[in-house]
């Protein structure tokens, strides 16, 4: 093998184990800040704001989703690319704020009753399970384009895709649901 290809070799198993720790991080930080027993101080207030906040975002994920799925079915490849960043960035911006708010703010419990109280938990339930092992496709899916590796990407889309989209609706949704039992 040429040095190139074995340096390819070398960052491509190098960002691999970054993919599979930010995938394994992420969660668990996630779920530490749910349940630790006191809650950080973060100019309390303001942090109140950060569900709605998410919703938007989510909702705006979903939208972007939904486009560059409509650009790549045109073979508008530039345009899917931007709408996938955007929807990646997203992400990213919704990640840093549902950790501020759950680390600063005590978790709502939904008041629903009956059956609108079980569709609320299978949806929010689903949305949790599926956001915690989305992350990982999502992340190669996003390095596989960005590359260039085209089948790659296109075999890991075919699960990380209808995933991730379900998630950033279900986010939307349970928002919408839980939004009336908000203190602040």
């Amino acid at each position: 093998m040429e040095k190139t290809e074995l340096s390819g070799q070398h960052s491509s198993k190098g960002i691999y184990r970054l993919i599979t720790v930010i995938s394994i991080a992420v969660p668990v930080v996630v779920a530490i800040l749910l349940f630790m027993p006191a809650k950080l101080d973060l100019a309390s207030e303001w942090v109140y704001f950060l569900p709605h906040l998410n919703a938007v975002i989510n909702f705006t994920a979903s939208l972007a989703l939904i486009a560059g799925l409509f650009f790549i079915k045109l073979k508008m490849i530039t345009y899917h690319r931007t709408c996938m960043t955007i929807a990646f960035g997203l992400g990213a911006i919704f990640l840093v704020s549902y950790v501020i708010y759950h680390a600063s703010a005590e978790s709502t419990s939904y008041g629903g009753e009956g059956m609108i109280r079980t569709l609320y938990f299978v949806i929010l339930i689903s949305h949790i399970i599926l956001a915690a092992v989305a992350l990982f496709p999502i992340l190669l899916a996003y390095y596989y384009g960005y590359r260039g590796l085209v089948e790659k990407h296109r075999k890991i889309v075919r699960y990380a895709y209808p995933i991730w989209l379900y998630v950033t609706i279900s986010g939307v949704v349970v928002y919408w649901m839980i939004s009336p039992y908000y203190n602040h």
